[in-house]
């Protein structure tokens, strides 16, 4: 087993810059003891992609993602057939076919000649794994990222099931692939749309909020070494109190330390509502919340 505690997890969490909650931690371990996949929800920005790519890097283990999309389909995200390198290959062997169907009596023999060598065009070398398939053919235990998965259609989440229950997929020219190694599953969603009850009992699930203010801080203060620790204390309260507003969007993590950044290559020393005001693009993402930010200046800097 990869950890051997909660504790454990946490640990090997934040030795590759990833700070994690007790329940991030807990729900992690027990994943991995159960092989269970991790369903990970929570606003755009908080660190779930993160999650997966920390993982990797702590256990060592190479990362496979899988972007899921509108229209997203088993030929991009199992395997396809390289159609193209078979039709080339049928060009540069056209003599034997010849000589297969040479001495045929009907265009019936002749096709069931030629039937009978079809796994010679359906075999390893034409196909083509994507991710889905590439992350169960491993030959070493991976991380599958299946990003986003509320941007994809319910018809694919339904074809995800046999691999979330069995961690097997079925070709139909090849037959049942299990397994090589069971990977570590993370799937993502900004609660675009609702995910069936049949994909989440499959899933250990995870809601990964904004962080509490002490966590923040932390993150802060590993992210972006060098950022003063007074500095560093007034932009998570400020972030904290931005948040209370009601904007289309809130300040997730990810503003959070870009702001830090920002604030740092300005070689700026204290926060004020100027520097706010200078620096409101980092942390705003829509015109109408840059704009109600500005208009509560007094609410935000209220110590």
């Amino acid at each position: 087993m990869e950890f051997e505690s909660v504790e454990d997890v946490a640990r090997k969490l934040e030795r590759v810059g990833y700070i994690a909650s007790r329940e991030i931690a807990t729900v992690i371990y027990l994943a991995a003891a159960t092989n269970k996949p991790i369903l990970v929800e929570g606003p755009a920005g908080a660190g779930k992609t993160e999650l997966a790519r920390a993982l990797a890097k702590c256990l060592n283990r190479k990362k496979i993602r899988l972007q899921c999309y509108e229209g997203l389909d088993e030929a991009k995200s199992l395997y396809e057939w390289e159609y193209a390198k078979q039709l080339l290959y049928t060009q540069m062997i056209k003599e034997k076919i010849s000589d297969l169907i040479a001495e045929a009596a009907s265009l019936t023999e002749a096709i069931d000649r030629i039937a009978e060598q079809e796994d010679a065009f359906f075999s390893e070398r034409f196909l083509v794994a994507r991710p889905l398939l590439q992350a169960i053919s491993s030959d070493a235990p991976v991380v599958l990222l299946i990003d986003e998965i509320d941007k994809s259609d319910p018809e694919f989440e339904a074809f995800l099931l046999e691999l979330l229950s069995e961690f097997q997929v079925s070709i139909p020219e090849l037959g049942v692939r299990k397994a090589k190694n069971i990977p570590m599953v993370i799937l993502t969603s900004n609660n675009y749309r609702d995910m069936s009850d049949a994909l989440k009992r499959r899933c250990i699930h995870l809601y990964i909020d904004y962080p509490e203010r002490g966590l923040e801080k932390r993150i802060v203060a590993l992210k972006v070494p060098g950022i003063d620790e007074r500095l560093a204390d007034k932009l998570v309260d400020a972030v904290n109190r931005i948040r209370e507003l009601d904007l289309k969007k809130p300040p997730c993590i990810s503003e959070t330390l870009d702001w830090a950044q920002a604030l740092l290559v300005l070689q700026i020393n204290d926060l004020t509502p100027e520097v706010l005001s200078e620096t409101i693009s980092v942390i705003c993402k829509y015109q109408s919340d840059a704009g109600l930010v500005r208009a509560s200046m007094n609410k935000i800097f209220k110590d």
